[in-house]
């Protein structure tokens, strides 16, 4: 797994993206008290539900793992040349 330069921010914005994803879809409304891991790891799960990123093997799903790889769909997603990417 290649640490992204930027992977934190990538990461923050990438799960405020799924957050506003699956709530729009209807599929979850999150509370103010939920943690981010649980939130990470809903959207991660919804994704691969929707098959909008690919799945991984069910003992490698940790939270550094499901963090990483929402950073890195959430770059995909990016224009080329966004600061988050250089």
């Amino acid at each position: 797994m290649k640490k992204l330069k930027h992977e934190a921010e990538l990461f923050k914005a990438g799960l405020l993206a799924g957050i506003q994803y699956a709530e729009g879809r209807g599929a979850v409304e999150f509370e103010a008290t939920d943690s981010a891991a649980d939130k990470a790891l809903y959207v991660y799960r919804l994704l691969v539900h929707d098959k909008l990123i690919a799945p991984m093997p069910e003992d490698q799903v940790a939270e550094k793992t499901v963090r990483h790889r929402l950073a890195t769909w959430y770059a995909h997603q990016l224009p080329a040349g966004d600061p988050l990417l250089q």
